[in-house]
């Protein structure tokens, strides 16, 4: 779907990416805590995995824009700002300054990409 940038469709394209963020990087989690983190325990963690990545691979039909490549390279810059979120959140990760700066500089890399006007015609 091609078209302006509105701030409904910007939400939503955000809200989605936030979604495949999560998870992608849940399922990588169950798998991580399943086979890494705690061997031969809670093979459920794999299993929610499993699951999560599934879903994760259907958001982007969602997607109300339609040049894949691009809405891949900038669903890169939300994965690794979700990755600093998660890690933090959850595993008690300590960020530092190059972490915040870092995500930062990706984010608004990638929503400039998002957002740049295009001609269509």
């Amino acid at each position: 779907m091609s078209g302006e940038w509105t701030a409904r469709r910007v939400v939503i394209v955000v809200a989605l990416f936030v979604l495949a963020g999560f998870l992608e990087i849940g399922g990588c989690y169950g798998f991580w805590k399943s086979f890494r983190a705690e061997p031969n325990t809670h093979k459920a963690w794999a299993v929610l995995g499993a699951v999560s990545l599934c879903a994760y691979g259907s958001v982007f039909l969602l997607m109300p824009m339609d040049d894949f490549g691009r809405i891949m390279a900038v669903y890169g810059g939300f994965f690794i700002a979700l990755s600093y979120a998660w890690g933090a959140v959850v595993d008690g990760f300590k960020l530092d300054a190059g972490d915040y700066i870092g995500a930062t500089v990706v984010l608004v890399g990638v929503l400039i990409a998002m957002l740049w006007p295009r001609d269509r015609t």
